[in-house]
């Protein structure tokens, strides 16, 4: 059975809530910091396939097209315990030729900040392990995500916005 639940209040925010279950955390009954990251995983998943309507999994296997994280930075600002439910809010900050910038915010049940993230994707060929063009499809549903994108004329396109 699958605890987690989507809600997409404004094209601009995917949000997705998780609990906390015992596997997630360490002797203290606390997340231990890798299972925020598998967690992430999950939610760039499903913010593809949900979010962006183009299945990850075909994305990965059919197309083979590459989604490597190359940079992760985080600030851990306060536990998370097991039985809580978070949220995971995940938002574009930029797009360029071939990569992603994500900025994805996790809050507790209290709504108070537990974890802070700057992802960094880059578009592979899944054939060659070498970088490509973000695909024109994924471009596309990205604009709906995006206030930035970098392109080769240096021109800004404004998309959603989070209210």
């Amino acid at each position: 059975m699958d605890t987690s639940t989507t809600t997409t209040p404004t094209p601009a925010v995917f949000n997705q809530r998780h609990a906390v279950r015992f596997s997630h955390c360490d002797p203290a009954g606390i997340v231990f910091f890798p299972q925020y990251f598998v967690m992430l995983n999950g939610v760039v998943e499903d913010w593809f396939t949900e979010g962006l309507g183009i299945a990850y999994a075909t994305l990965i296997g059919e197309r083979r097209v590459g989604l490597p994280t190359v940079s992760l930075q985080c600030d851990f600002v306060a536990p998370s315990r097991m039985g809580e439910h978070i949220t995971f809010s995940l938002s574009v900050a930029r797009i360029g030729k071939r990569s992603i910038n994500l900025d994805i915010a996790c809050t507790g049940p209290d709504g108070g900040p537990r974890l802070r993230m700057r992802q960094v994707l880059v578009t592979t060929s899944l054939a060659t392990h070498q970088s490509m063009g973000i695909p024109p499809d994924v471009r596309s549903a990205l604009a709906l995500w995006n206030t930035t994108t970098d392109t080769t004329t240096n021109t800004t396109t404004t998309g959603a916005t989070a209210s």
